[in-house]
This record gives structure tokens, C-alpha cells and sequence, in this order.
């Protein structure tokens, strides 16, 4: 059996041929204990359906203990089989067949099979869902059931990524023809199922006894998680050893966290990045020339230095990153030119030029700071930005995709296509910026498809040149993964990067020392 990491994928061509994956225990496990996890992003909204997942605390107990996705990117990187144990694609990579494993069970007693996988992506295109992974879902035009234990997808066109899209934590699997009962329950196939769960405050799990996963993950015999969005009060829950774990570290009592000896702090640097994404349908923002002065307003490194005290690094207005292959670190930067954008403000047709900024933590630690810190130097380009601090309750979904201009973050993803698609693709769910631009559209259809490297670096490239130059968001900063736990936990010595807490997975990678 084979691990492959995405470019190992990419240089294949995606051949037909089997790709496969085992567990890679690299220090010895224990059992035992009860694992407490202080998380932020919890909302009294949340729930079980994995389409409404947006942030760390149900995205954590969702694909990462209860659930389980098709394929999942390991801590090195490498994509690995969940519940497909290998697949195989046809030469243009538009159809794809996925042998499922055998032997897995729902935690309800039901045979995990082909029925559930075409019932599970089908929800994300039913008449009325609204969810973040319908771009991934819906080119699939055909999920035919080849045996109890394997299905063949067939695309619109050709995706060298789709295994990596299957990953996605919004595609959990649940049980064909049960669910409602499923996301009422958090009925899953995973390491750890529900005993208990108050929405927006608590969730109490314990492991599965007899697992697939069994001498690979899934080493707590319970996990208690609890909502804890206050940065202050989970830091303290920290220090005062309530809980085993945080994510989020407040980097302002960072020192505070570094002189416990019994606290670690663990940082990746993966593709996460802090946005102030516009409504390209509404004015002002409708005006690329004004989204021009606001990326020229914002001082990015006085950002990088006071928001995430160097844990990152200056970004130029795209949502690709570092740990991306095709990467365009050569573009020129949007920098900090207050003279220019007051240029813009007047090739635009105004005198000035008076905004409102939407911003709460629950963004990111320190979004009403950052927006505060936008405000001041954009008064040197004659921008007046009225920062409206909105509650941490409801953010995501009273703000975020309603109000005209906010804080945002995303964590990226491991492929340029899925990041694009997933925010960025014409009329997709999660598009915070409603932006249109024809080349981009038709870059991004072609580079899906493109398994030649070279050229598709080219079209990634000049899709992040269209976007630095005149996208709807700007994107100062990005910020590496920076979250603490007590020394009583370990784990392998790899950390995965897509996203926080070891890419999400936590709760089944670590173990108590």
C-alpha cells in the first residue's frame, strides 16, 4: 500500500493505478484518560450536520472523533485513506473509483457501504442545502455503486485533486436512509461517539470499542470538550490545568504561557490567513478602484508585528500560501502607499471615501485590534474606516456573507483548486466576496483539469495576479497555527499544518504521556 502527498499525485498525472494508505505510529501509544480540550468557535447554532461546520470547535469533534471523511490529509501531509482504503482514476483523471473498507460500522450498529457514501455526498446538492462543500460535490455527474464496498465518480471534467477534496471536513459520512437521525444524534463511524452534547457549550465523547482504527488512533477513553470563546478565560483554563489543551493562543500572554513548565506551545506555519473581505456587489465596493485604495491603505507589517507578534507574515491580497506548490511569492506587493490610494479614491470619481469595517475576535484573536490599526493608517490616504465591534455570538452567521465589509479567516487548504472553489468560484456558498471576474473563472475551469505542472503553475499564477490586483478582499497577513497544551500530552513529533490543533485531528493523534 501507498501514501502519496499532493505532489506525488500531481506528477503521476493521476494515472490509473491504486493509491493507498495506512496508520504510521512513530512513538509508543498509550490508552487511557480523559482528554479535556478548551476550544473556541463554538455557536448555540451548532449542530451535527457537517455542512454548517465553519469553525475550530465543531470542525475538532465533527471530521476529527465522531465522523470520518473518505480520505484524510495525514500530519506530514501525505493524503491517506479513511474510509476508502485505495482508488484508482482513469487517465484524465474524470472518473474515480474508491474501494471502501470492509468491517466499519456506524456507531448505531449499521454496515458502513457504498449506499451511505452516494447518500452522504447527495446532501450537499439537495434542493436548498447550503453547504460550503457543494463546489466539491456538485461536479461529480454520475455516483454509481459498482459493489457493497465500492463506488465509481464520475466529473464534469478532469480533477488531479479530487482524493484531496474528499477530505474536506464538511464530507462526513452518515448512514443512508437515517440521516436526520444521524445529525440529530452524531451518529458516525468514528474513533469516539456522543454521550453527551449541549450545543455552543459542552460535548462529552468516549471511544468505540473494536474501531478499524484500533492500534493506529484514538488512544483517550474519553474527551470532554468545552466552548470556551472568552481568549482570556481559555488561556487561564490552561494555566490553571481545567483543560488539557487550547487552540488559539492569545499571543499578548504568550510570555505568561512560556514560563509554565508544565505548558507547551506548538506552532506550524501552514496557509491560514486573516482577511477583510468585501461585497464586490455593493457600493462602494463594487468599484475596483476603491478596492485598489484599500489594499494600498493597510499597513500589512505594523499588522504582522502587533497583531500576531511575528507569528506570520506579510500576505498580498491571496488566499494561497506558503505550503501551497504553486505559490506566487514573486508578485508585486500591494504595499502600504497612502499617496496612492488617495489617487485611486479620485480615479474612482469621489472626494473621499467612508466605510465601515464589521469586526469581533471571533474572527481571529485580535481582529477588532487589526481593525482598529486599519482605521489609523488609512487616515493618512483621506479614508475614513468606521469599525463597528460586533458580538462573538452569531458572527459567522450574522455578519460574515451579510454585513458589507468584516474580519474573516481562513484556515487555506492543500490544493490551490480547493482553496479557490471553496471561496472564490462563481455562485459557490462560502464566496464572502461575490466577486466576478471572467479570466479568473475561466483560469480556474482550465487549471482543475491541467496535469501538466508547468502550465498549471502558470494559471495559478496569473489567477493570484487577477486577484491581488483586483479582488474583493484584502488579505494582510499570514498567521501561523499557535496553540498550547500541558506536557502531560504527546504526540508522534509531527504536527499536520492544514488546520489548527495538528490539522484537526488532535483528539485521535495524541495521547497522554
Amino acid at each position: 500500500m501507498t501514501r502519496i502527498s499532493r505532489r506525488g499525485l500531481l506528477a503521476s498525472g493521476a494515472a490509473a493505478g491504486v493509491l493507498a494508505a495506512t496508520g504510521m505510529p512513530l512513538r509508543a501509544q498509550q490508552k487511557g484518560g480523559t482528554l479535556r480540550l478548551g476550544l473556541n468557535g463554538a455557536n448555540t447554532s451548532d449542530s451535527w450536520d457537517s455542512r454548517t461546520h465553519s469553525d475550530a470547535f465543531m470542525i475538532n469533534l465533527g471530521h476529527g472523533a465522531v465522523f470520518d471523511t473518505l480520505t484524510e490529509v495525514a500530519a506530514s501531509g501525505e493524503l491517506v485513506g479513511e474510509l476508502a482504503e485505495s482508488w484508482e482514476a482513469s487517465a484524465d483523471a474524470k472518473v474515480w473509483t474508491f474501494n471502501l473498507r470492509q468491517g466499519v460500522t456506524f456507531h448505531n450498529g449499521k454496515a458502513f457501504g457504498a449506499d451511505d457514501v452516494i447518500a452522504s455526498l447527495n446532501m450537499h446538492v439537495a434542493e436548498g442545502a447550503k453547504s460550503a462543500a457543494k463546489p466539491i460535490v456538485e461536479p461529480i455527474v454520475e455516483m454509481k455503486k459498482l459493489g457493497e464496498h465500492q463506488v465509481q465518480l464520475t466529473l464534469k471534467a478532469g480533477n488531479a485533486d479530487f482524493p484531496f477534496l474528499l477530505s474536506d471536513y464538511h464530507l462526513c459520512m452518515f448512514p443512508a436512509g437515517q440521516i436526520e437521525e444521524a445529525i440529530a444524534k452524531g451518529i458516525g463511524t468514528g474513533m469516539y461517539k456522543v454521550e453527551a452534547f449541549d450545543p455552543g457549550v459542552r460535548a462529552l465523547l468516549s471511544r468505540v470499542d473494536s474501531h478499524y482504527k484500533d492500534g493506529r488512533a484514538g488512544w483517550f477513553d474519553s474527551v470532554e470538550v468545552i466552548a470556551i470563546n472568552d481568549t482570556s478565560a481559555r488561556m487561564n483554563a490552561l494555566m490553571t490545568g481545567q483543560v488539557d489543551a487550547v487552540n488559539r493562543v492569545d499571543f499578548k500572554t504568550e510570555a505568561l504561557l512560556k514560563a509554565n513548565p508544565m505548558i507547551n506551545i506548538f506552532e506550524v506555519t501552514g496557509n491560514q490567513h486573516f482577511t477583510f473581505p468585501m461585497l464586490t456587489n455593493l457600493s462602494p465596493f463594487d468599484n475596483v478602484k476603491v478596492r485598489q485604495a484599500l489594499k494600498h491603505s493597510v499597513n500589512r507589517q505594523e499588522m504582522v508585528n502587533k497583531i500576531l507578534l511575528g507569528h506570520g507574515a506579510v500576505a498580498n491580497d491571496i488566499p494561497i500560501g506558503p505550503a501551497n506548490q504553486y505559490f506566487a511569492s514573486d508578485l508585486e506587493m500591494n504595499d502600504y502607499d497612502p499617496d496612492k490610494a488617495k489617487h485611486l479614491i479620485k480615479e474612482a470619481g469621489l472626494d473621499g471615501l467612508q466605510v465601515d469595517l464589521s469586526a469581533s475576535n471571533a474572527a481571529f484573536n485580535g481582529a477588532v485590534d487589526a481593525a482598529l490599526l486599519y482605521q489609523s493608517s488609512a487616515k493618512a490616504a483621506g479614508i475614513d474606516i468606521n469599525v463597528v465591534q460586533e458580538p462573538e455570538d452569531g458572527y459567522w452567521s450574522n455578519v460574515w456573507l451579510k454585513k458589507a465589509w468584516c474580519a474573516c479567516y481562513w484556515s487555506g487548504r492543500a490544493t490551490e483548486d480547493w482553496m479557490f472553489s471553496t471561496a472564490y468560484e462563481s455562485g459557490v456558498p462560502w464566496n464572502d466576496t461575490q466577486w466576478e471576474n471572467a479570466r479568473f473563472q475561466e483560469l480556474l475551469i482550465s487549471a482543475r483539469a491541467e496535469l501538466d505542472s508547468t502550465k498549471r503553475r502558470d494559471q495559478y499564477h496569473e489567477m493570484q495576479m487577477i486577484m491581488a490586483k483586483e479582488g474583493g478582499t484584502v488579505i494582510p497577513m499570514y498567521a501561523n497555527y499557535v496553540d498550547a497544551h500541558s506536557t502531560k500530552l504527546t504526540n508522534s513529533g509531527v504536527i499536520g499544518n492544514a488546520f489548527q490543533m495538528d490539522s484537526s485531528r488532535l483528539i485521535e493523534r495524541w495521547w497522554f504521556a
